[in-house]
Formats: structure tokens, sequence, C-alpha cells
């Protein structure tokens, strides 16, 4: 089987490509990836000479890169190329338009063109808006309150219609906040283990009572290859745990794993348009294809602080920037 992973390089799509590759045999796995400040070769070093693995450097947006990928035949599609960090979107928009919109539908276009049998897209919670009481579920609708969040529900609308207009074989999932290892330094638990290794403070926005749903990198990429194989096209499936916390109570675990106290938060200005809480119903996933979570928050928690920590000049690259350029050097297939 042939799979293309979109988004290769970043934290999830590393990820996801080490589970195929540890998983299954007889795949082919094609990292497709622009290589922007989170895409980081580096993290897949342990693979790159695997001859079931490729990496070409591409950008989704860009139409004749995605043919000359596609063209060649794919049997199935994970798009994990998108700009994620909602605070560059806050002062800087454009790039999500660019890839989680315009990408998306170049994707679309190329699956419809070729012929792809499958194609999933990666999208987000945080399409559905705060959920202030209960639980969103599929049938929700979307109330996106940032450029990101705005940007992921554009593309997953696009999806949809594709589906229904051209009988594209998409689905979509939404998940709730990932974590684990290879996370680039700018997300909550990535920056402040970072920050606390170096016992630096941590910025906690607002009174940092915001909550939000986890899961655990390996747990997310087990569902992923689930839903490609059992999922039903043109449907969506929610990714969560059920585990949801104020963000100041993973910060004092943090704290607690890093061997900190509580001065080493720092109270700040809180961000505009803030959602204060997430929760995600995935029974749909659960009861359909019959997923569960086997990583609790606690132990996921503890591996990834113990993964920063063993793992300190990868961090040191990523700050830097060095490993923005490792990558000539060291890991590009041709």
């Amino acid at each position: 089987m042939k799979i293309l992973v979109t988004g290769g390089a970043g934290f999830m799509g590393s990820n996801m490509i080490h589970y195929l590759l540890k998983n299954y045999n007889d795949v082919e796995v094609i990292n497709f990836d622009f290589l922007t400040y989170a895409g980081n070769l580096e993290n897949l070093s342990d693979i790159q000479n695997d001859p079931r693995y490729r990496f070409i450097k591409g950008n989704i947006a860009d139409e004749k890169s995605v043919d000359d990928v596609v063209s060649k035949g794919i049997d199935l599609i994970i798009n994990y190329a998108a700009e994620t960090h909602v605070d560059r979107s806050i002062m800087e928009p454009r790039a999500f338009i660019d890839t989680n919109i315009y990408g998306v539908y170049t994707l679309l276009e190329a699956v419809k063109k070729y012929k792809v049998p499958r194609i999933i897209q990666i999208s987000t919670d945080e399409v559905y808006g705060a959920v202030m009481e209960g639980e969103s579920d599929e049938k929700s609708q979307f109330e996106p309150r940032s450029p990101y969040s705005a940007s992921k529900a554009a593309g997953d609308h696009l999806c949809h219609s594709y589906h229904v207009t051209f009988g594209v074989p998409v689905i979509m999932t939404h998940s709730v906040n990932f974590y684990g290892p290879f996370q680039f330094p700018e997300k909550l638990i990535p920056l402040f283990t970072c920050n606390l290794m170096d016992r630096k403070k941590v910025p906690v926005y607002g009174d940092g009572m915001q909550i939000r749903e986890w899961i655990f990198t390996e747990d997310h990429c087990r569902a992923i290859d689930l839903i490609s194989q059992k999922g039903n096209v043109g449907e969506a499936y929610n990714i969560g745990t059920g585990h949801r916390v104020p963000n100041l109570d993973v910060t004092r675990k943090l704290l607690e794993m890093t061997g900190c106290d509580d001065s080493h938060i720092e109270y700040v200005k809180d961000r505009v348009g803030h959602d204060r809480r997430y929760a995600l119903n995935s029974q749909k996933l659960r009861m359909e294809l019959g997923w569960e979570p086997q990583t609790s928050f606690d132990d996921g928690l503890a591996k990834t602080v113990e993964w920063y920590k063993t793992n300190q000049s990868w961090v040191n690259r990523c700050r830097s920037g060095e490993y923005a350029n490792y990558y000539e050097k060291q890991y590009i297939k041709r």
C-alpha cells in the first residue's frame, strides 16, 4: 500500500510515519513536507534509510508539486500538513488561509483527478468553538473563533462539498489537543516543559482555567489507522479521550515533573478570542469502529516530559533554528 503523508516532518505527521512503518511491513510511505519552521526531518532520522520510506519536499498549495506525486499512484493520503498555532494565526493569518484552505483544495483536486481511493483530513475540535456545557458531536454546528480554527473549518467544508458534489472519498477527523514526542516547543506542553527544564518562567494566559481535552500521539495514530481502514467516506469522526483539565492543572503537573514550583508561573494577558472550554463526544468512533485510548494522561505526560529531558539537543536545535538547514546535510532522500 502506497501512503502519502503530507506534513510528515512535523509533530503528528512524523509520529504517524513511525507508527505505519512499525506496524506494517507492506507499506510504502511518502513524506511530503514543505519544511516550514515546525517541519523537522530530524524527527525521522532513525528511519531515513528504510526502503519503505521516501521524502519529497513540497507544498500542498502548489498544484504542480502535488500532481507530480499523486499522479504516480497513491492508495491513501493522510493530510497532516497545516498551520496550527493559534497565536501565529492572530498575528499573520495569510499562511493559514494558504495552507489550511487552498492546500486542502489542491489535495482534493488531485484526489479527484487521479482517483485516489481515500484521503483523511486531519482537523481539530476548535472548529466547534467554545463549548461551555455538554459536548460537541459530529453534527454540532461549526463556530470557529480564531483565524486558525476558521481556516480549518473552511477546509473541512471543502472536503464535505467535494464528497457530495464529486464523490471524492474523503473522511474528516476532529481531534482534541495532541501531545507527545517531537512536538515543536511552541504549544503548551512542550513549551512549558522546555522552559521549566531551563528554569525559565512559563506564560499562563489569564487565570489558566481554560479547559482542554488531551490525547497522546500514539492513541491518535491508532485512531487514524482505524478510520482509514474502516471509516465511512463522506463522514466525520471526533477523536477524543474524555480527559478534560484546566491549563493551570496541566502547568502544575509539569512543574512537579520538572522539580519546579509556582514561582515559575507568569500570568499574562489572556489571548484575544480565547475559547474557554472544548469537549468532544467521540462515541461514534468508539461504538462504530471500536477505538479506545490506551494511554492515560498522566502516563502520556510522564513519557513526554522524559522524552524532552533526554533529547535536549533536539530542543536546542529547534530553538536556535539550526535544524532548518540541518536536513540538507543529513536527511533528504532523493
